[in-house]
């Protein structure tokens, strides 16, 4: 909602959704706000406005919109096309409905369903003025029937308008047209009586008679006087013809122009960017509640008909409204949270492989000596070497691999024969087959070490003893 406009607000009045869900509204212009919108149903709104001289930020995701502002004016910095777009985009619900907000950002193109509509009912029910329209500067050459009013481009209350009596005027506007780039429209003067005003909210409809004091051709501008009119059935008529345009308006006005020569010409539609006036806009803001109220309890108790192709990145068991706090089930309606999941039981990973050598080390095989049976064997603090080998490393081994090597003892004279230029040490070591990297250390590594010991010492009393 424009600050320029009387505001739609919520604030002093607690409304409930289905009867029990509070309705909590975040209110600003869409020069505060920033849409992010996703292609899997969700759009995030981050809010910064000021409040009483303090800056105020917020972040959330909308379940409804209520637009009180103009979306578009080709004045600088009004151009809010692109947010309506990412409403649209992220598949939030709204009053008017987005689609009809974004048709109505070039008056022109509505002017177009105006036509369609005049030459449905005739000029005597539905009287339309009569507009040319230019699409560019280059375009303008053939004359209009003068006095005329020039409007450029889109623009509201007042803004873009301009009083042309002559050809030469006509040129004038032509070339500051040229520098807008942009489409004009030239409709006649006409010598007014007094400005007509048709609203329609919901199912209430007012009609207000505006008569300009200041002398102003531009009856919007300046000093006017305002009241309201009785409803009649002709103006019904304007009213509910248009409301059907661009699939349907909640709110909307017809404006006209009553002429001193007694005839009324319908000029424009606007939708829900209407401003409230007279003295009934306290009434209007509370039909405008009521409305809201009634279209969120359609919303929420709907299900969204999305496609059931559409690439979603949840599959929710139960889903919470972000600002209504309302538990749903099935899809999640866009502008919702996730969903709350139960992550997967991850499985138990597989003991990694052994590192192995191009040369697997195999241990060497050691016999307890028969005393150390009698004895308590100390427990092993830990056993990463004794872990079985699989059968992947198994049939990674030779057959000779594979198997524990069997120290035998030769005789003197097999050594001598066998080995006749080695001396006895290096017989020794090649004897019993040992490396450097053949000891390692088990748990029971004092057992090992003392068998190690004690067959060192026999092989050295045989070498020797020969």
């Amino acid at each position: 909602e424009t600050k320029k406009h009387s505001k739609c607000s919520f604030s002093n009045v607690r409304k409930k959704v289905h009867g029990d869900y509070d309705i909590k509204v975040e209110q600003a212009e869409f020069s505060e706000i920033n849409i992010i919108a996703h292609a899997n149903g969700s759009c995030n709104v981050d809010m910064q406005v000021l409040r009483n001289g303090t800056k105020v930020a917020r972040s959330f995701k909308p379940d409804f919109v209520l637009i009180r502002q103009h979306a578009f004016s080709m004045t600088q910095n009004e151009d809010f096309r692109n947010l309506i777009i990412g409403l649209q985009y992220g598949g939030i619900p709204s009053i008017n409905s987005l689609e009809s907000i974004y048709n109505l950002c070039d008056k022109p193109w509505a002017f177009a369903q105006l036509i369609s509509t005049y030459r449905k009912l005739g000029a005597e029910k539905f009287p339309l003025i009569e507009q040319t329209f230019y699409p560019n500067y280059k375009d303008m050459v053939a004359m209009p029937t003068f006095p005329v009013v020039v409007k450029i481009g889109h623009a509201h209350s007042g803004v873009g308008k301009v009083r042309v009596d002559n050809h030469s005027k006509f040129q004038d506007i032509a070339s500051v047209v040229a520098l807008t780039q942009t489409y004009t429209t030239t409709e006649p003067l006409i010598d007014s009586k007094y400005d007509i005003r048709i609203q329609k909210i919901g199912n209430d409809y007012k009609a207000y008679m505006r008569t300009s004091i200041s002398g102003n051709w531009k009856t919007n501008t300046g000093s006017a006087m305002l009241e309201q009119v009785a409803m009649t059935d002709r103006y019904k008529l304007w009213v509910d013809t248009c409301s059907v345009i661009f699939g349907g308006l909640d709110i909307c006005a017809v404006k006209a122009i009553h002429g001193k020569d007694g005839k009324d010409y319908i000029t424009e539609v606007v939708g829900s960017s209407m401003p409230l006036v007279g003295e009934h806009q306290a009434e209007d803001r509370q039909l405008i509640t009521d409305m809201v109220v009634a279209k969120m309890n359609q919303a929420v108790g709907r299900t969204p008909t999305g496609s059931p192709n559409r690439p979603t990145t949840m599959q929710p068991s139960q889903v919470w409204c972000s600002r209504l706090h309302t538990p749903l089930q099935g899809k999640p309606r866009p502008g919702v949270l996730g969903a709350q999941q139960t992550p997967p039981a991850q499985p138990a990973k597989p003991a990694p492989p052994r590192q192995r050598n191009s040369a697997p080390q195999l241990q060497p095989e050691f016999k307890a000596p028969p005393q150390a049976s009698a004895l308590p064997q100390p427990e092993p603090l830990a056993q990463p070497q004794n872990e079985p080998t699989t059968q992947a490393q198994q049939k990674d081994l030779s057959p000779e691999q594979s198997q524990p090597p069997v120290v035998e003892q030769p005789t003197a004279e097999e050594k001598a024969q066998a080995h006749p230029s080695l001396n006895k040490s290096q017989s020794l070591t090649n004897a019993f087959g040992l490396k450097e990297t053949s000891f390692f250390r088990t748990a029971s590594e004092d057992v090992a070490k003392a068998e190690t010991m004690r067959n060192l010492r026999k092989s050295f009393a045989s070498l020797f003893s020969d």
